[in-house]
């Protein structure tokens, strides 16, 4: 199968997942890479324009594929498709945003953490997109790749001024995250977070993080390493 061939069965959606074409891309992953980070740019700079196709699919396929290779190139390109407005990344992504946009962008950043900490900070990017940035974090410590300290002493900065002190979605997942993470340290700041009604107990109760604390935190940090859908080394492909 030819390089025009693949994106051709990655451009619409159809109903079918390609999986030839998806297998023949990996298989062809150095030819294939460029034209996948070519979609990705073409996507950003013409979002609105390819969403009004209503069945396009190429950049999700783009986005898995280059999360799979770990290709660094892309994770300029994910930050600023992460940053276009709300409602057209929910039209053009659909529960991508919430279901893998925090892995996809943890496999791509190579380590650095300024675009995702971009994001996260950021006020005027989606909510959603802020909490799929969080979980990036914690796919990151799960997957080996950055320490539970260095990501908690950065929650502790977000719990402690970076973040403006009203609700969000982005609040809840701090402290969902915090918790996944194991809160002693940041306790106090939790605790603050529900009294300021910053955090909705119907997405994590405080019944959830005393849950948390009472495993200690080597074994909940196991079972975070166990959790398949954060720390395996590469995301599978699946259809939409």
């Amino acid at each position: 199968m030819g390089t025009a061939e693949i994106l051709q069965q990655f451009e619409r959606h159809t109903g079918r997942f390609p999986r030839a074409a998806v297998e023949a891309a990996v298989a062809r992953r150095q030819e294939l890479t460029p034209e996948l980070l070519r979609i990705l740019e073409d996507t950003v700079n013409r979002a609105a324009q390819l969403d009004a196709e209503d069945d396009y699919m190429a950049h999700l396929y783009a986005m898995f594929l280059l999360a799979q290779f770990r290709e660094t190139r892309a994770y300029p390109l994910m930050v600023r498709f992460a940053s276009l407005p709300g409602d057209l990344l929910d039209s053009l992504c659909g529960d991508f945003l919430t279901n893998d946009l925090g892995q996809v962008m943890a496999s791509v950043c190579g380590g650095d953490l300024a675009g995702i900490q971009h994001l996260i900070e950021n006020e005027a990017t989606d909510e959603w997109v802020r909490g799929a940035a969080l979980t990036s974090l914690m796919a990151l410590v799960a997957a080996g790749q950055k320490s539970r300290d260095e990501i908690v002493s950065y929650f502790a900065g977000l719990f402690r001024g970076k973040l403006a002190r009203r609700y969000s979605h982005v609040w809840d997942k701090l402290v969902s995250c915090s918790s996944n993470l194991h809160p002693e340290e940041l306790l106090d700041d939790i605790e603050r977070a529900y009294a300021e009604g910053l955090v909705d107990p119907g997405y994590i109760s405080p019944d959830d993080i005393k849950q948390d604390l009472a495993m200690g935190r080597e074994r909940m940090l196991a079972t975070l390493a166990q959790d398949r859908h954060l720390s395996r080394s590469s995301w599978p492909i699946r259809g939409k």
